[in-house]
């Protein structure tokens, strides 16, 4: 029996979103079509982010402002104000851009479909975009896919 690459398993019609698109047009199509995250493309179809239901609810978690004291009315921080400050963005967000994660885990066509599933399991994440050397999205492969080509048989 051949390998199995990530071409003859990726999804190649592949619903995706702009970094200008609202907030709410990622929340319907999730819904919509039954999944959990979506990759964002640029104006030349390249890939430059994943926008997930986890973005999406992070989005409404309860931001909770640094541990600080005020000495001689001096406001000093106990705590990085940055992770503060990345939060209220976040929970302000308008537009896919703002909230979409940019750290991508991307893989070849001619990636093993075990290569995959090994970059899914050690990076803990549930898709894995299928892109040329351009960046541009030729697919996607989620945990199903990876379910359906080992088990299907």
């Amino acid at each position: 029996m051949t390998e199995k690459l990530a071409r003859d398993v990726m999804t190649t019609e592949v619903i995706s979103v702009h970094p200008d698109d609202e907030i709410e047009k990622v929340a319907q199509l999730l819904l919509e079509h039954h999944i959990s995250g979506l990759p964002v493309l640029n104006d030349e179809g390249k890939l430059v982010g994943v926008v997930t239901e986890g973005d999406l609810v992070i989005r409404e978690k309860k931001v909770r402002a640094p541990l600080h004291v005020v000495i001689l009315d001096s406001l000093i921080y106990l705590e990085k104000p940055h992770r503060f400050i990345e939060e209220v963005k976040r929970a302000a967000a308008q537009k896919v851009g703002e909230v979409m994660s940019t750290k991508l885990y991307t893989v070849g066509p001619d990636a093993s479909v075990e290569k995959v599933a090994t970059k899914m399991v050690e990076r803990r994440i549930n898709r894995v975009p299928v892109v040329d050397t351009d960046n541009k999205l030729l697919g996607i492969i989620s945990r199903q896919d990876i379910i359906r080509a080992t088990f299907a048989e």
